[in-house]
């Protein structure tokens, strides 16, 4: 396989109750496409009140269990492949201060953001639902960048998940502010794999453009909920076409951040 890419941050695994595949599968395939960094980053099980059964993240009792076994999986392939443990989050400003408590004692090595709420699942409040809806677009931008600003983040996955089906003069607006934080944080942008696979609005040529000439540090995500994600040439080709169009390089390597260092 015509593969270059040869890191990847952007993986799930079946706890999180829409991905499948065994953990040892996701780093075996990614062993044979190539994949030189691994980085798991499954939905991050969020401490709601009263004990809220989310149905698209790891329930609370899975996380010691995710990151012991990620973990043997680094030390067992450590001579194949480089392995971190991570978790994709939302940034829940009224739970964010449990869920640093929850993460803090397993030491792990990084989040990406992935905001596809506004609030939380339990609103309804989908970051992709079309719309054109600018106080929606500026809401999501604001909270993407109070996380950025937090520094617990390493990067912004599929940034451009907010799908504001109006102008493209209120859409460039608002989104040239999160690109321009994003790049005085030196917060690279994603393009998101999954989104191409699945046919979704993302990734969008109207954001990665915008985004390209305003000097944004980008990187390839493949989102993988399924192990054979890795061997997916197709969704490869799309998204190097994409980026190759909107005059995107990207990054050769990924400077993971710790979180929670400076946020107690």
């Amino acid at each position: 396989m015509n593969n270059s890419m040869h890191y990847n941050f952007h993986t799930h695994t079946f706890r999180c109750h829409h991905a499948t595949g065994t953990d040892r599968e996701y780093v075996e395939c990614a062993i044979k496409a190539g994949i030189k960094t691994l980085g798991f980053s499954d939905h991050v099980p969020y401490p709601y009140l009263h004990g809220y059964p989310s149905t698209v993240r790891m329930d609370m009792d899975d996380t010691s269990d995710y990151v012991t076994a990620i973990r043997a999986l680094a030390a067992e392939y450590k001579d194949d492949i480089q392995i971190f443990v991570g978790f994709e989050a939302e940034y829940l400003r009224d739970h964010w201060a449990d869920l640093r408590d929850l993460l803090l004692p397993y030491d792990i090595d990084y989040l990406i953001l992935g905001q596809h709420f506004l609030h939380s699942e339990l609103d309804g409040s989908y970051s992709g639902a079309p719309g054109a809806d600018e106080a929606k677009l500026k809401e999501y931008v604001d909270l993407v960048i109070e996380a950025l600003n937090t520094g617990n983040f390493t990067y912004l996955a599929h940034p451009d998940l907010i799908n504001f089906t109006g102008s493209d003069e209120i859409y460039n607006k608002h989104m040239t502010h999160l690109c321009l934080e994003a790049k005085r944080l030196s917060i690279p942008l994603e393009i998101n794999f999954c989104g191409y696979l699945n046919q979704r609005h993302y990734p969008s040529k109207r954001f990665f453009s915008l985004a390209a000439s305003l000097g944004n540090d980008f990187v390839f995500g493949r989102d993988a909920h399924t192990p054979d994600a890795f061997w997916d040439e197709a969704t490869y080709n799309g998204c190097s076409a994409l980026a190759e169009e909107c005059g995107i390089s990207l990054l050769p390597e990924v400077t993971l951040r710790k979180p929670f260092l400076n946020d107690h």
